[in-house]
Formats: structure tokens, sequence, C-alpha cells
């Protein structure tokens, strides 16, 4: 019995280590600094050999890259319109195209278009409480099927960019200050202002009027109705509500939609102010030039978007992510080292505040009440990114094929009626009747 009893236990002994060692073994890295993996990457965060993306992957390369065995190769800088057809053309080897990368940016919502089963996901290698550094509305963004498939680096949001060396002037015979701002019924008083004080210019230009209609709709209704293709339900009082508070301003000529990008209607003292994204802040000039060719300092100061003082705010949260090609596990692995160090608080918080855009943790957020800025107007652009950050939830607009089709017609035939609707409302015509006819305008779209 007694050797019985040995045998049974020196078994058991071996089948413990055994499973021990399989758990070991699989815990173990496949990297190896004598044999370095080279993992290709395409992004699209600036052309010239030292953008701070090359020169990101080269520090990457240099440390924690030799350390671990991991060399990253950038093999094509591209831009955001550009890189999911040349994503395509490298997937389905069409001649002439180069091979397709291992690391690539990419929109979530181009992401299926390559086959999320051929897509790393992300969840496999980051554990819960890495992802619970990250700010969660970037994480689930990335989500497709339950799988992340495009991880977080970098979002953009959108802001309220001012001249500030015209707004002083303002401010101090109006009293209209950059509190006056904080929401939507003190923006467009201020507006009506602007519009009276300098003989009839515009205060603000909107480069995506349509995205704060949505927003102001989820703030004080909590949901936004959308038709079968795409476009919005007219017959929802919520949408008309929301609509019409911008339209008033537009008929009226408080507000123009951009002609293309609001900050060179900034820039030429066409306007006073601009609502785009947060990274136009590297397109403001540091000067005003008035179309008599005279010229003032900017002064640039950015403020958080107006509120709607709903149950709850709302911020957009635009921009790629990073997507990996699901080949090998030693691949994947340092991808994962990657994408984990690219990420990391400070280093993605340096990153970010050369190109506008938001962090992606909440510890880098943390970190920009402390950041020492070499420019008045980014600090300034990141004290509001900061804000609202605190007090504002990110997201993501339902994307609908053909829909910025719709909204650049609108915008168009805004821009086109709009003299007609400020000589009108001027000569006396009722404010209401014109903005019935943006109404009707906006519904035609559908």
């Amino acid at each position: 019995m007694k050797k019985t009893f040995a045998r049974i236990l020196s078994g058991v002994l071996i089948l413990i280590l055994s499973i021990g060692c399989m758990s070991a073994c699989s815990d173990k890295s496949l990297l190896d600094p004598k044999d370095p993996v080279t993992l290709t990457i395409w992004h699209v965060y600036g052309e010239q050999a030292d953008a701070p993306m090359n020169l990101l992957i080269e520090e990457f390369n240099d440390t924690v890259g030799r350390e671990k065995g991991i060399q990253v190769q950038v093999t094509n800088v591209t831009s955001t319109s550009k890189i999911l057809a040349q994503l395509l053309d490298a997937q389905s080897d069409k001649p002439g195209a180069p091979e397709m990368p291992d690391l690539f940016s990419c929109h979530t919502q181009n992401a299926a278009s390559l086959g999320i089963e051929n897509l790393l996901d992300w969840n496999e290698w980051f554990s819960d409480k890495e992802l619970s550094s990250y700010v969660p509305e970037f994480i689930d963004s990335g989500v497709i099927d339950e799988k992340l498939v495009v991880f977080p680096v970098s979002k953009s949001t959108y802001a309220l960019f001012i001249s500030g060396s015209q707004f002083s002037r303002f401010s101090e015979d109006t009293g209209v200050t950059y509190e006056s701002l904080a929401d939507w019924g003190g923006f467009f008083d201020a507006a009506e202002k602007y519009y009276e004080w300098s003989d009839g210019k515009a205060f603000c230009a909107f480069d995506y009027l349509i995205r704060h209609i949505e927003l102001d709709v989820l703030s004080r209704h909590g949901s936004l109705e959308y038709t079968d293709n795409g476009w919005y339900d007219e017959n929802d009082p919520a949408i008309k509500e929301s609509f019409y508070m911008f339209a008033e301003a537009l008929a009226q000529g408080h507000v123009v939609v951009s002609d293309s990008y609001a900050n060179t209607q900034v820039m030429t003292g066409e306007v006073l102010s601009g609502i785009g994204s947060s990274a136009a802040v590297g397109y403001y000039n540091d000067t005003i030039t008035y179309p008599d060719n005279t010229s003032e300092p900017m002064e640039l100061r950015v403020l958080p978007l107006p509120k709607s003082n709903g149950s709850k705010e709302y911020m957009p949260q635009t921009g790629v992510g990073l997507c990996a090609l699901k080949t090998t596990e030693q691949k994947a692995e340092a991808a994962y080292e990657f994408a984990k160090w690219f990420t990391e608080g400070k280093r993605n918080l340096d990153f970010v505040v050369q190109t506008g855009y938001m962090p992606v943790t909440d510890g880098a957020f943390e970190e920009i009440d402390s950041y020492s800025f070499e420019d008045a107007g980014y600090e300034s652009l990141y004290t509001a990114i900061k804000a609202m950050h605190d007090e504002y939830i990110p997201v993501v607009r339902p994307d609908f094929e053909g829909f910025y089709d719709k909204t650049n017609a609108l915008y168009k035939d805004i821009r086109e009626m709009q003299s007609s609707l400020i000589e009108r409302a001027e000569n006396g015509e009722s404010i209401s009747s014109l903005t019935d006819e943006l109404w009707e305008l906006f519904c035609s779209i559908d």
C-alpha cells in the first residue's frame, strides 16, 4: 500500500510539474533580441521625415525595440482619405501595389472592409487592467463584433477657436466675455451682438454644422432618430427644435457655414471665431491679415464647445486608430509591445500635443495641467480639451453610406442662399419664415 501511494503521489507531482511547465512555456515571450522581428507600418501622421510619429518609431527601435527584439519600419506615409484604397489594393495583390503592412492607421468604419477575421484582436493581448487605463469610449469605438480591432493611439475632437485680439475689443465695448460662450444660449446672444457691433460681420464659421445639431439633440433629448436611408427624421420634433436654433442665427448672418475650413476665415478677419477640428490648431497663423493688408496678432484663444445644458454634455471623437494584420503570434506580441509603449501617458501626450489630437489614457489627460507648452494657443486648446474630457462624453457619429455627400450638399446650398436670407431679414421679413425655408432645405436632402 505504501508503495502504491508513493507511486500515486509521484504521478500527481509529475502532472503538477508538467502543467506548471506548460503554463510557463505558454507565457514565455516569442521575441528574441538576437533575432529581431520586423513590423512594417503605414501611418497618416505627417509625411516629413521628422514627423512626430517617425521620430517616436525611431525612439522605440533604439530602446524597447532593441531590448525585446522588435524593429518597426515605416513603409508608407499617406492620408486618411487615401489609406483605405491603398490597403485594399495591397490586400488584393493589385499589380504595382506594395505588400500589406503589419500595422496601419485605420478608421473603425473602414476596418470591416479589410475583413475582421484578418485583423488582430487587441483584447487577446491587453489585459483588462491595462485597458482600464484608457478612455473607455475610445476603446469602445474600436470594437467590431466584440473584437477590439482598432486600437486608440490618438483622437481628435472639435473646439471653439477665437481671435483673441479682436475679441478683447468686442468684449470691452459689449461686456461679452469668454464665460458668456459657455453654452449655446450665450453663444448665439454674443453672435447677435457681434453682428451689430461689427456692422454686419458673422461671429463664427462652422466646419461641421450638422454635428453640433446632433450633439444638442443628444444632450437635451437623449437620443437621435435616423431614417432607413441614413438621414434625419423630419417628424422628430427634437431635431427640428435644435436645427431651428442654429438656423435662426444663419438666416440673420450671425454665423456662417465655413467655405472650406473655418481657420481661413478667422485668419482673414472675415469672422471672429471658428468651430472645427482640434487638429486645426496647427493651421492658425500668429497674425490676422485683413483684406486691406493691415494685420494684428492673432492671440489665439480656444474654448470648449458650448454646452446644451441637457442632462449630459457630448463631444465628438474622431480620427484613426491602429490596426494589426493577423499573421504570426510573434508579430502579434511585437505589435502589442509597440502599441502599449506608444500610448503610455507622458509619451502619448508628447505626441498628440504636436498635432492637436487628444491623448488616449486618463492619466495622460491628467498630465495636461502640469504640461509645459511652448505655444500659448496650444496651451489654450489643451486646457479646453481637458475641460471637455472632464465634463463631456465622447461619441462617434453613426456611419451611413453617402452621409457626407448629403451634408456637403446641405452646406453648399446654405452658403448659396444665405446672402439672400440675410438681405431679406434686414428688409424686415419674418425670421420665422426664413428659418422655415432652411428647414425645408434640410428636409429636401433626404
